[in-house]
């Protein structure tokens, strides 16, 4: 059920960023990026384990810079970012013991992750001009 949550969220998230015209802002979806990447912060201050909250950091930096590099000088980075994130998500645990985090919550994030990179890349290759990002 949440693969199917996550889709469906992220599909209704980029049509609404299509219609409302949001997605035509070059800083929406590496907006989109960096909220993803900041919920992992979010369980490991839940936690109240400095330790977890300093190593979720670290990838979420990563994912900061895809999403500052994506904004501007090379958008297709968001896309990439969105990909990486999915795959982050499928080897979080073995990264970072983070007991915060909801054991639906990495294949929910998985699917809202590829579906949105999906999504940004098909609409890029169709409307170019359209989406900035």
């Amino acid at each position: 059920m949440h693969y199917i949550t996550g889709i469906v969220l992220a599909l209704v998230v980029c049509v609404f960023a299509r219609v409302a015209n949001f997605e035509k802002d070059r800083s929406f979806y590496p907006t989109v990026l960096i909220v993803i990447a900041a919920y992992y912060l979010l369980f490991a201050t839940m936690t109240g384990a400095l330790g977890v909250l300093a190593a979720e950091l670290v990838p979420f930096v990563g994912f900061l810079v895809l999403a500052i590099l994506g904004a501007r000088p090379w958008p297709l980075l968001v896309a990439v970012g969105l990909f990486a994130h999915g795959l982050f998500d499928l080897v979080h645990e073995r990264i970072v013991t983070n007991h915060g985090v909801p054991s639906w919550w990495p294949g929910f994030c998985l699917a809202f992750d590829v579906t949105a990179g999906t999504y940004l890349l098909f609409a890029k290759s169709r409307h170019p001009s359209s989406v900035h990002t």
